[in-house]
């Protein structure tokens, strides 16, 4: 098959089915529809690939990622809010010397 190439070499070719095999994850399944057809169009050969047969789909699969990373960002964002507002009305009975809500928080995580 590919004779140049060492055992390892062959062995990710096989392997490998994917191009974005870090991309396809739980995070991203929105983009796993459009990550198959960049697949699928780079698959057609490296001329169809060179000459920018695949340029249109390669955008909406950036497209895709950005607005899922962008969805990710602001959920971890509200939590921090969150996370930060309890820590804060922790610290706040903590300076009129009440500890209890201290033990409440360190046991709930």
């Amino acid at each position: 098959m590919w004779a140049w190439l060492e055992p390892h070499d062959q062995y990710w070719r096989r392997v490998s089915t994917r191009m974005h095999s870090h991309l396809h994850t739980k995070d991203n399944v929105g983009c796993e529809e459009i990550m198959n057809a960049l697949d699928e169009c780079h698959a057609r050969g490296f001329l169809y690939k060179a000459v920018g047969g695949c340029n249109d789909i390669k955008r909406e699969v950036n497209k895709c990622l950005s607005g899922e990373r962008q969805r990710k960002s602001k959920k971890n964002r509200e939590t921090s809010l969150e996370r930060r507002a309890r820590i804060e009305a922790v610290w706040d009975k903590m300076d009129q010397g009440d500890y209890s809500a201290l033990e409440r928080f360190t046991k709930q995580q």
